[in-house]
């Protein structure tokens, strides 16, 4: 089978497709031929070497949480699922990113038929963080919530949870997303110079939680706007978070089976929609990647095999 494969720490020029054994499940797992996978930000900071500390990499390395995809074989004690059942999962092996994943049992959930395979291969990283950044901040109805990065993969998951929690959500991003947000009953503020009267006016002078999914700075404008440490919660600024004392749950708090049908159930009740940015085949994982790397996308990016 087919696999992006890295030997050392390094940029885009380090990762390779190449041909691997195809792994057989053994007791509590089932191989799943791949039919979509999502990219996400903190895989571009483990293949850098940035999080070696925190994540050390034993080469070579795969890559990849995030997958959709059908069962092709299943393991000698597996009676929940069998051959063929269309499912959403995640691998804690960094190896989604190819043609066949091995997965634990409970790793996995049934796909609803009305979900896409790219929503579908996208959901668990993007989606389980936004879950739990959006638990973190404890929203009640009538709340007012900041998103920053309100349009990017986290983000645009994060303002519809918060929405659904009854909450009156303001979204930080660029112009050219403020129709989706509006369109989603999300009140859009650019960002940029200004933005804290502007957030200041959209929220009537009143902000009671704010979920930082940008970093750079996002966390000290949310103390600036009045809102206390314990209802900040940052996926991505760790320096102000041991700094300021405010929260950094993300997909660690909320990575389970639970989460993901919960999400998945979200999708298919029509509560929750997840952005497709691009799809690439998988030979195309470089490029996958160095557009990822812009920040700039709208929604996720997806590796097809």
């Amino acid at each position: 089978m087919k696999a992006v494969k890295f030997e050392k720490y390094g940029g885009l020029d380090v990762l390779q497709l190449e041909d691997v054994q195809r792994p057989a499940p053994t007791a509590g797992q089932v191989l799943v031929k791949v039919k979509a996978a999502g990219i996400n930000p903190g895989e571009a900071s483990i293949r850098e070497g940035k999080l070696a500390k925190q994540f050390p990499t034993t080469f070579p390395s795969g890559e990849g949480a995030d997958f959709a995809g059908i069962i092709d074989a299943i393991g000698p004690d597996i009676t929940d699922f069998a051959v063929g059942d269309e499912v959403i999962g995640f691998t804690n092996n960094r190896a989604s990113h190819a043609e066949y994943v091995l997965a634990e049992a409970g790793h996995i959930v049934r796909r609803p038929a009305n979900v896409s395979w790219e929503q579908a291969g996208a959901l668990f990283v993007a989606g389980t963080t936004a879950w739990a950044a959006v638990k973190a901040v404890s929203l009640k109805p009538g709340d007012t919530v900041v998103v920053s990065g309100a349009a990017g993969g986290v983000g645009s998951i994060a303002v519809q949870l918060a929405k659904n929690a009854g909450a009156k959500v303001i979204g930080l991003a660029g112009s050219s997303n403020h129709e989706w947000l509006a369109g989603h009953g999300i009140i859009p503020v650019a960002y940029g110079d200004g933005q804290v009267e502007r957030i200041r006016t959209a929220s009537n002078d009143k902000v009671d939680a704010f979920i930082d999914t940008f970093g750079q700075g996002y966390v000290e404008l949310a103390l600036e706007l009045g809102v206390a440490a314990d209802r900040i919660n940052t996926i991505i600024d760790f320096a102000a978070a041991q700094k300021y004392g405010v929260k950094t749950d993300g997909s660690a708090k909320g990575a389970s089976a639970t989460v993901l049908a919960e999400l998945a159930g979200l999708i298919a009740a029509g509560k929750l929609e997840i952005p497709i940015a691009k799809v690439y085949p998988l030979n195309k994982v470089r490029e996958a990647y160095s557009e990822l790397e812009q920040r700039h996308t709208h929604g996720k990016i997806v590796l097809v095999p």
